[in-house]
């Protein structure tokens, strides 16, 4: 193993001459033994990292452990430092009874600043099939640049976040003559717009009681299901964001506007908490 290497993926950087590994230059706490077998994975990206090969490595011969055991608590170990999951791995696969495979591509950089692509696998089809559930990256934050936080906060803004649009929704359409009445004091067509919001709100009450109840019963795999219903999600939120306008002669226009900058982030800010649930 190169002393004089560092591989780099994404925001994070392995670095086996000093033995530490950093995230956007912090370096974080991480014990010898799953840095070595980080270093294993990250050499080797998209291929299968046999058990039998991490034992070897980690352990002598003549060493006496609960070896299964022992490397599980290591794998757990760097999921938690990377903020990995098992059950929707960006980071480390877990091929059942064979081993590890590290998935994204590793850059390795030597110590004159020569950089090298380590590209991971050609997909298989069964990854084609399997890894659409990511969200998009490029769209504010990537998921390994989120914090670990306590899932039932998580949780609880996620589903503020739902009954908060569910509620106009239904005050919207059970109002609907007062917001008719609104309209065509703002308007000189107001039956378009009241049309595209009875539309909008009858697509939006079942996505949101759809969110409301994956989030409460925590069903698996919710970032696969959002991402395809993200852009739905976007068009909705934002053209409800521009409602406080509707109010604008009762609260003024600058409140109004303000009102819309807040909740044109929201479903964005949807998005950031769905990462961090499967994180």
């Amino acid at each position: 193993m190169s002393q004089n290497k560092i591989f780099r993926f994404g925001v994070f950087e392995a670095d086996p001459g000093s033995g530490e590994l950093r995230k956007a230059g912090m370096r974080l706490r991480l014990h010898e033994q799953p840095f070595q077998t980080l270093l294993l994975l990250v050499e080797r990206p998209g291929e299968v990292v046999s058990r039998e090969e991490l034992r070897q490595k980690l352990w002598p011969a003549d060493t006496f452990v609960d070896f299964d055991h022992s490397l599980n608590t290591i794998i757990n170990k760097l999921r938690e430092v990377l903020g990995d999951s098992a059950s929707s791995p960006r980071f480390i696969e877990t091929l059942a009874k064979r081993g590890y495979r590290f998935l994204p591509a590793v850059e390795v950089i030597t110590d004159h600043g020569e950089k090298g692509g380590v590209a991971s696998a050609p997909p298989t089809a069964a990854d084609l099939t399997a890894k659409p559930h990511a969200l998009p990256t490029s769209v504010l934050t990537r998921a390994e640049e989120l914090p670990k936080v306590p899932q039932g906060y998580v949780r609880l803004l996620f589903l503020l976040i739902q009954i908060m649009y569910l509620s106009f929704y239904i005050v919207a359409l059970a109002r609907l003559s007062a917001v008719e009445e609104i309209l065509a004091g703002v308007l000189a067509h107001p039956s378009s717009v009241t049309a595209a919001l009875v539309a909008s709100a009858a697509i939006g009450i079942p996505i949101r009681c759809y969110l409301l109840s994956a989030v409460s019963f925590d069903i698996q795999g919710l970032r696969a299901k959002f991402s395809k219903l993200f852009p739905a999600i976007l068009l909705l939120d934002e053209l409800w964001g521009l409602s406080p306008f509707l109010l604008s002669p009762q609260i003024g226009l600058g409140l109004a506007l303000g009102i819309t900058a807040a909740l044109i982030y929201v479903p964005f800010a949807q998005r950031t908490l769905v990462l961090m649930r499967e994180s």
